[in-house]
């Protein structure tokens, strides 16, 4: 063996010593204030017998953590995610009461509640020390990280090369930080909260910021379907009534999920942006991807719910992570208990109510989501994988509860931070190169609830209106949460209370939907899409009244005269055909809502009536139809502008859609207007498809200035100030995916995911080492 070899044998040997001694010694101190942990005979023991006693239980605790552990996280991957969470503490304390059985002449005892105790400390001590002395030799480190690929390399069979393996092309990395708007980025990196995205601004070789335009539909459903399957075409909004099948579609219940995502598939004939050696981490929808982790349309494919859940596995199968996340979770309960009672007592405006089981939902997306989903990205990295998108949910679900400038959702933005930075270190260690993009899906835009601030809900409002009994007092409207639904998935729940909830007590009634500040309005018992001669025959007061409240901004109807119309305040009526940005009704909803009301206006689902709410330009505020102070869904404000942030030796974004752009097709939005970014998901599709492209294959070199014609400007960080956005009208079928080995017309199936390796990886709260002194 040589030198090298014996010093790094030497080392780990000294590693595991160190880690059994402090185990030992915290054994040893919990023994002594612990009434009911003894490591002691009934008459009492030495000093010398008693520190054996410990160590041979904090090594039998070790051996049977590293041995066992994982076999039992592997057997109970079928019990639901959170169910696992909670039976951590439980299956740690039954691995140190037989430990304790294991001590020579049974000095070792503890009542089954203190085990679980002692089992955690030791777990959380026995990780903290590990990581520390990792993060004090880097060479350790690194060799970690190193037979960990190497371990995943010989299960796939890939052949080591002489340079690592980091000569062969690029991969990518797709990180999604759900709901956060262009402009809450560059503030929270320019205040200092977010220090890693600060850093890749500030580097000139670096990053560049750019901000995209979301369809009028700005929610996860519309905007991931968008840019994982290149179509979002027939999405109205989050949720919606579909009169030939009597359903209401929901973009977070699996089944609905399920089906847009074979719908967009037959669209575009392209199994998503993921189906070259692709994974897809905490979303909606697979993107074709073979490796699945959390992702919600495959919870409702009969043996795929539980391959999609195997992502658990990599994360609880080390007891530690499990110990640390659930004791996370149960601070994170805390802290929100904690902050909503701040709330009330300083009476902050505006607020909704955040009780029952809301703490237990937040901590599911800020704790445990997060960390499996940013563990199953490491292991991608890892592993080499071509492409890996993943979404992390936390900010958006805080922010809709607390608001998107809140100091609750800042200090989420701090936490999202610390595990970018992690991504961003792990990939100086991984078999390949990775280019980071970070990305999101939409914006949020805070206001007071439609509810809070008129006493009244929309579907109140819709049924006074229609001349139908309206309750005394308002009732709440269901927030739509991808968070909440994905608890009900983790605990094998039905996503259910729409049906309740949604459905009209008689076939006459009509169904009134919200998706954040956009309502939809359905009469089952009218066929196919209402006209406004209809309503105003059945239901002369409606439009009327809905179009006159000052909370709502503007209407989509259908008409027999004129196509379509838009209605507004103080009686104005636009047909949607002479529709411009700027005038009538859609004066104040900034460039591209004309185009973005056009498109939805096309699709087969739209609702008989679309309602998009009020939206001061001053304030950027609009009211949701629903219990959150922080929305999105429809037009109006931040929500309707999210964000690339994209390595510098990519093509600019702009530049692959104009190249993509039919021939001699003008680049410039609305009013002749450059945009200043990809306007609609499927625009972003094919960005990401096009970078995807360069990263596999030659690179063709684009012209300097770039084809919108414009010199590129770098800017000093932070960004100047935004063009206006423009919308071009795009609801046609895409074509430019990945590239695939069968034809281009063929229609190509979500392929069925395979098992995640079961290798353990680093955990989001792992230190990484870094540049010393």
């Amino acid at each position: 063996m040589s030198d090298g070899r014996w010093r790094r044998a030497g080392g780990t040997l000294i590693r595991v010593i160190s880690v059994w001694a402090v185990s030992t010694l915290t054994m040893l101190a919990l023994a002594g204030i612990l009434p009911d942990f003894q490591l002691q005979a009934d008459d009492g023991d030495t000093v010398t017998r008693t520190a054996f006693t410990a160590a041979w239980g904090a090594g039998a605790f070790g051996l049977l953590s590293a041995l066992v552990w994982p076999v039992l996280v592997r057997a109970l991957l079928i019990v639901p995610a959170l169910v696992l969470g909670a039976l951590v503490f439980f299956l740690n304390g039954s691995l140190l009461l037989i430990a304790l059985r294991l001590i020579p002449d049974g000095r070792g005892d503890a009542n089954p509640e203190t085990a679980v105790v002692v089992a955690a400390v030791m777990s959380a001590v026995a990780s903290a020390t590990s990581t520390a002395l990792a993060v004090r030799d880097d060479d350790a480190y690194r060799r970690r990280l190193s037979r960990l690929a190497d371990r995943r390399r010989r299960r796939s069979g890939t052949p080591q090369t002489a340079d690592g393996g980091r000569g062969g092309p690029p991969g990518i990395v797709f990180v999604q930080l759900d709901g956060v708007g262009h402009d809450v980025l560059e503030q929270a990196a320019a205040d200092g909260l977010m220090p890693t995205v600060a850093g890749l601004l500030s580097d000139e070789a670096g990053h560049r910021l750019t901000p995209w335009t979301t369809d009028w539909s700005s929610q996860t459903g519309a905007s991931q379907l968008g840019i994982l399957h290149g179509s979002n075409f027939d999405v109205p909004a989050f949720r919606w009534f579909e009169k030939e099948t009597g359903t209401v579609m929901v973009s977070s219940r699996p089944a609905s999920a399920l089906e847009l995502q074979r719908r967009a598939i037959a669209r575009t004939h392209d199994g998503g942006l993921l189906t070259v050696d692709g994974a897809s981490r905490g979303n909606l929808f697979s993107g074709g991807a073979d490796q699945l982790a959390l992702v919600l349309s495959m919870a409702a494919r009969l043996g795929k719910g539980r391959r999609s859940r195997a992502g658990y596995f990599a994360y609880f199968s080390d007891p530690a992570n499990a110990v640390r996340t659930a004791l996370s979770f149960v601070a994170e309960v805390g802290r929100e208990i904690g902050q909503s009672v701040r709330a009330r007592v300083r009476k902050e405006v505006p607020r909704v109510k955040r009780g029952g089981l809301y703490p237990f939902i937040r901590a599911f997306a800020t704790v445990v989501e997060r960390d499996v989903v940013v563990a199953a990205v490491i292991g991608d990295m890892f592993a080499g994988r071509t492409a890996v998108y993943a979404d992390l949910v936390a900010y958006d679900e805080v922010a809709h509860h607390s608001g998107p400038f809140s100091r609750d959702a800042e200090k989420v933005l701090t936490r999202l931070d610390r595990s970018l930075g992690l991504i961003l270190k792990i990939a100086d260690h991984t078999p390949r190169d990775y280019r980071i993009v970070l990305l999101s899906d939409h914006g949020q835009s805070p206001g007071e609830t439609f509810a809070g601030r008129y006493g009244l809900t929309l579907k109140d409002l819709v049924r006074a209106g229609c001349g139908l009994p309206v309750p005394r007092r308002a009732q709440r409207t269901r927030s739509a949460s991808e968070a909440r639904d994905a608890v009900r998935i983790a605990l094998h729940r039905p996503v259910a209370g729409e049906q309740e909830a949604e459905h009209p007590a008689k076939s006459s009634d009509p169904v009134v939907l919200a998706s954040g500040n956009l309502g939809l309005l359905s009469f089952p018992d009218i066929e196919g899409r209402a006209t406004r001669e209809q309503l105003d025959r059945r239901y002369p007061a409606l439009l009327g009244t809905l179009a006159a409240h000052p909370g709502i901004g503007f209407l989509l109807v259908g008409s027999q005269r004129h196509g379509s119309v838009v209605l507004g305040p103080g009686g104005a009526e636009v047909p949607v055909a002479e529709l411009a940005d700027g005038e009538g009704p859609l004066a104040v909803f900034g460039a591209g809502a004309a185009d973005a009301v056009r498109r939805t206006d096309g699709f087969p689902h739209v609702a008989d009536v679309m309602v998009n709410s009020m939206y001061d330009p001053e304030t950027g505020r609009v009211h949701a139809f629903e219990e959150q102070i922080g929305s999105h869904g429809g037009l109006g404000g931040a929500q309707s502008r999210p964000f690339l942030l994209w390595p510098r030796t990519l093509t600019d974004p702009l530049d692959a859609v104009a190249a993509d752009a039919p021939r001699g097709a003008s680049p410039a939005g609305p009013g002749g207007v450059p945009p200043a970014g990809p306007v609609g998901a499927e625009a972003v599709h094919r960005v990401l498809a096009r970078w995807l492209r360069e990263l596999s294959g030659p690179q063709v070199p684009l012209r300097q200035e770039g084809f919108t014609g414009a010199v590129r400007v770098d800017e000093p960080f932070p960004a100047g100030r935004p063009l206006p956005t423009g919308r071009p009208l795009s609801d046609g079928p895409v074509s430019d995916g990945p590239v695939s080995d069968g034809p281009a017309d063929a229609h190509v199936p979500v392929p069925a995911d395979g098992p995640d390796s079961g290798d353990a990886v680093p955990d989001p709260g792992d230190a990484v080492p870094g540049p010393r002194g």
